[in-house]
């Protein structure tokens, strides 16, 4: 035990001692030391701010795309790559509203389901405002929960405004104000095309995605699914919500299955639709967010490589300038261990050094960032990536110490007095 604890002791001390001797070497070479590690610096400080520039897109994009919750399913008619359908107009392949019919009864896993009604954009007017480009969609009552757009004024679509075709409508809080309508805008008429609607509520907006904006307003107009059909004939798809995150992938299976049948395809046959979910949007984000990750830090892994070099030039240098120094050691007695022990740590903390001051440049770098992009707004560096860069930067300090220290371990007592 008591020889245990002397073993620990000593190993302490030496670790202290040459950390202490590493420290002032570094002071001692200012200029030397910065020209040795900035290959370290800039690779700790590249690594650290390509992962907080990801991780931050990654959250921004995990918050914005939750908006629409992660169970949510998109099902939107597609013309197949081949099949007898591959060259089938749009009109051919589009969705029927009775494709849809009894859903809910055959999918198990499908929690709500609503169909949607594209009949393009419409000028809206009241009195004697107007906007152009207003999008019109048909929903049912679903949607709103699917989708996680409640009505912050007013009430929502009832069975009974869908089945006998109600003139009525949700507007979007921006149009409201575009249009100069009341704030308690209930029950006041506005043109869309040629056809007036009696506004029943007020929707709360969509969260604004930041990626790709066109810098254009959006304005949006709800009516009753069945109601998009006095329009013209709408261009059909839908939306639906699995009853749990876990049972997404069966979920859409049981869609394809249910969707198959009512659509006549045969077996063998492509489908002529496409469901997607923002479960399967997700892991393909992560998977390439982590290629990215993996590829930037390869690449700028070749600064470390070129600071390890550097490294063990100095540390080769460092044994050169000393060698009288080591003989000294050795002629009172030290062993070969304790020399390596010694420029192995001077190695190391000289690349520790170096990963601090990158981890710092990093930082700033995060912040710049973070304030000149709102895309990348809620960047930051986490903590594995800072133990990740010292853990980078330890290993190149052992790997290319090692070689130095080595020699100068085996360096002859006689002989190293004798140098000049």
């Amino acid at each position: 035990m008591r020889a245990g604890i002397r073993v620990s002791v000593a190993f302490f001390q030496l670790f202290y001692q040459s950390v202490y001797l590493a420290l002032g070497q570094i002071w001692t070479n200012k200029t030397r030391s910065v020209l040795t590690t900035i290959g370290i610096v800039i690779g700790v400080a590249s690594v650290t701010a390509v992962i907080a520039a990801l991780t931050g897109l990654k959250a921004k994009v995990l918050s914005q795309v939750e908006t629409f919750g992660t169970n949510t399913i998109f099902i939107l008619p597609t013309r197949p790559d081949k099949g007898p359908m591959r060259h089938a107009s749009w009109w051919t392949i589009r969705f029927l509203p009775e494709h849809f019919d009894n859903i809910l009864e055959h999918c198990p896993s499908v929690e709500s389901f609503s169909r949607i009604g594209g009949v393009g954009q419409h000028t809206v007017r009241y009195g004697e405002k107007s906007v152009d480009n207003v999008e019109v969609t048909g929903i049912e009552p679903a949607f709103h929960e699917i989708q996680n757009r409640p009505v912050s004024l007013g009430r929502t679509f009832s069975v009974i405004d869908n089945m006998q075709v109600r003139p009525v409508c949700l507007i979007d809080p921006k149009l409201r104000d575009e249009l100069r309508l009341d704030r308690d805008c209930i029950g006041q008429s506005i043109r869309i095309g040629h056809h007036t609607f009696s506004i029943v509520g007020v929707i709360e907006g969509q969260p604004e995605l930041q990626f790709g904006e066109s810098g254009q307003e959006h304005y949006e107009v709800f009516i009753p699914f069945k109601t998009t059909f006095k329009m013209g004939k709408p261009w059909i798809a839908a939306f639906a919500a699995s009853k749990g995150t876990e049972v997404t992938e069966e979920a859409q299976a049981e869609i394809r299955f249910f969707l198959r049948r009512t659509r006549n395809i045969r077996p063998g046959e492509p489908d002529t639709f496409r469901i997607e979910s923002v479960k399967r949007f997700m892991e393909t984000f992560n998977s390439i967010a982590l290629m990215v990750t993996l590829v930037a830090g390869g690449v700028v892994g070749i600064s470390l490589l070129v600071g390890g070099v550097g490294i063990m030039n100095i540390m080769l240098v460092s044994v050169s300038e000393r060698t009288r120094e080591i003989g000294l050691r050795k002629a009172v007695g030290a062993k070969k261990s304790a020399v390596l022990t010694q420029f192995l740590i001077e190695a190391v903390v000289l690349c520790f050094v170096g990963g601090l001051v990158g981890v710092g440049i990093g930082q700033c770098l995060t912040l710049i960032i973070s304030g000149i992009n709102p895309v990348l707004d809620m960047t930051y560096i986490p903590a594995w990536a800072i133990l990740l860069s010292f853990c980078f930067a330890g290993s190149v300090g052992i790997f290319f110490g090692m070689f130095p220290a080595i020699k100068a371990a085996r360096l002859d007592p006689i002989e190293a007095l004798r140098h000049e």
